[in-house]
């Protein structure tokens, strides 16, 4: 049976060794699967990434050895449980540079993250004319949350504009900030362009504009160091199932004079202090935003993942990311009626790309007959869509496992599709 005392060992730290991409693979049991007899090249990262053999070990191990409700049980499988649930919260906190672990608050993921921000921190201090700033480029999941606060509130959603490469207009940003900026939730990088945002500046512009800043990291932690002390935001959200974790948890960070100062999101067990029928008091954070029974064996499993990057080193996850951005553009804007969408100046492992002639969904299908998996659509971004004037686009998005030699087939495979529409 596992023990205590390993559930609470901090990760390995490899990442000093050369990135191996050959030994990586070897972690990803699902990419040695083949599709229409073709090995599977994943390119679908920005959507969900695959999971290694130790996220999926890590789960397992919980469910045959020790696995029991968390916080409420004083057995010997509840207190192991219970230490690796909160382990994940410590693990958590370090990843993200957080000054204290009670700062971590689990959800399902960053769009209910989102929504626990709108509607508990909103509803509370938000009124009729205060004004929410986000930009063009957002998810749909930072876009109609506000919308629905706007409904109920009365609050102003002001939007910020993008050139045609996709990258943020700092000084149209400052033009809509003013004295009724209540709050600025933008994504730390675009989930359609790929576009990294200079956050740490619209942070600082925000906070002298008196305005709290909300970052949709969803697509920076898998990609990039986070530290929320240094960025100096006042939310940070993202999901565990972009960072190679399982689906069913997210992160939301935020101080803990913030979080102690907002009201519950939802009601029940765990988060309560006292019960009477007359009134109940209730925990600090962040036990008062986890409600009823957490997504225990799911926390374990993002514990384990980000023990695995950990393991290898996001600096040498993005030097690897970088080579494969510089050559995969290279590669598809070599293929005539090949248009990339989002040229931005600082840019992450995304490419967005349309063809002459070739409706996005006929590229997703044609290649997969290749095994190459791409998001086809809008990628709840419909207002970005509208932006470029297009019903949406192909988007490639890379992760530590993908290589060269995939991209070389993402490439070979789109010539068929040039080939079929030419």
């Amino acid at each position: 049976m596992t023990d205590a005392a390993q559930l609470a060992k901090g990760p390995g730290d490899n990442s000093t060794q050369a990135f191996d991409v050959d030994r990586i693979r070897e972690d990803f049991p699902v990419l040695k699967e083949m599709v229409y007899d073709k090995p599977l090249v994943f390119l679908d990262n920005g959507a969900s990434a695959q999971k290694p053999r130790q996220v999926i070990e890590a789960m397992t191990d919980c469910m045959e050895h020790y696995y029991a409700n968390v916080h409420r049980g004083n057995h010997r499988l509840s207190q192991l449980s219970t230490v690796g649930y909160e382990k994940a919260r410590e693990s958590v906190a370090r990843f993200m540079n957080a000054p204290n672990q009670d700062e971590v608050i689990f959800t399902k993921g960053a769009t209910e993250a989102i929504n626990l921000v709108a509607s508990s921190y909103g509803r509370t201090f938000l009124k009729e004319g205060d004004e929410i700033i986000v930009t063009v480029m957002e998810h749909h999941a930072n876009i109609v949350p506000w919308q629905l606060l706007r409904a109920e509130k009365g609050i102003v959603l002001k939007v910020v504009p993008i050139d045609d490469d996709g990258n943020f207009l700092m000084d149209e940003f400052e033009a809509l900030l003013s004295p009724k900026t209540k709050l600025v939730s933008v994504p730390h990088i675009s989930n359609v362009l790929g576009t990294i945002l200079p956050i740490e500046e619209i942070i600082r512009k925000s906070h002298a504009a008196g305005a709290k800043v909300l970052i949709d990291g969803c697509q920076a932690v898998p990609h990039t160091k986070v530290d929320v002390q240094a960025l100096g935001a006042d939310f940070y959200v993202f999901s565990s199932h972009k960072l190679y974790g399982p689906t069913g948890i997210g992160v939301l960070w935020a101080p803990l004079d913030i979080l102690n100062a907002m009201p519950p999101y939802q009601g029940g067990g765990d988060m309560i202090d006292r019960v009477t029928f007359e009134e109940t008091t209730f925990q600090n954070a962040p036990h008062r935003f986890e409600a009823g029974t957490p997504a225990i064996i799911e926390a374990i499993g993002l514990n384990a993942a980000i023990e695995y990057v950990e393991s290898i080193g996001l600096e040498n996850i993005a030097a690897h990311e970088v080579g494969l951005l510089h050559y995969a553009t290279e590669r598809l804007q070599s293929i005539e009626g090949l248009h990339v969408i989002g040229n931005a100046d600082e840019k992450a492992s995304i490419i967005s790309f349309v063809m002459d002639d070739a409706h996005i969904s006929d590229i997703g299908t044609i290649i997969d007959r290749a095994g190459v998996a791409v998001r086809v659509g809008h990628h709840c971004a419909q207002p970005l869509m509208d932006r470029y004037g297009i019903p949406g686009t192909a988007r490639a998005s890379f992760g530590l496992y993908n290589t060269k030699q995939e991209i070389d087939a993402l490439h070979d495979s789109l010539l068929i599709v040039k080939e079929m529409f030419s």
